[in-house]
């Protein structure tokens, strides 16, 4: 019977070399850039970019759709909350003026539940 802990037979090569990569300068060449941004010097400020840009999806948004977009992105701006849970989300939507005023109908996508799957 094998044991699976065993070493493999044969000899074992290091790759690493006797260098540890992780120390000194990794550039090889000293190549002047327009703007430094590794330095932090010219960085936003505590301030990602989160702006919303319909124009960066291959798809055309109804101005509802951009509405909530912004509603949302305001939310978490000014919530510090990158993450919303589902209830801040509905908080959101009813802030928009959005209720429940008809009967539900199926969700796109969601096959049919019958009454049998229900519980």
């Amino acid at each position: 019977m094998s044991n699976d802990l065993t070493p493999p037979a044969g000899p074992i090569f290091d790759r690493r070399g006797n260098q540890d990569r992780r120390k000194g300068e990794r550039r090889k060449k000293n190549i002047p850039v327009a703007v430094e941004r590794r330095s932090g010097k010219d960085r936003r400020v505590g301030e990602r970019r989160r702006q919303v840009d319909p124009t960066t999806c291959e798809r055309d948004y109804t101005s509802e759709e951009i509405e909530f977009m912004r509603a949302m992105d305001d939310y978490k701006r000014y919530n510090r909350r990158p993450f919303p849970t589902w209830s801040e989300v509905l908080e959101v939507l009813r802030a928009l003026g959005y209720r429940k005023v008809e009967a539900p109908t199926p969700i796109p996508g969601v096959p049919h539940r019958g009454p049998s799957a229900s519980g």
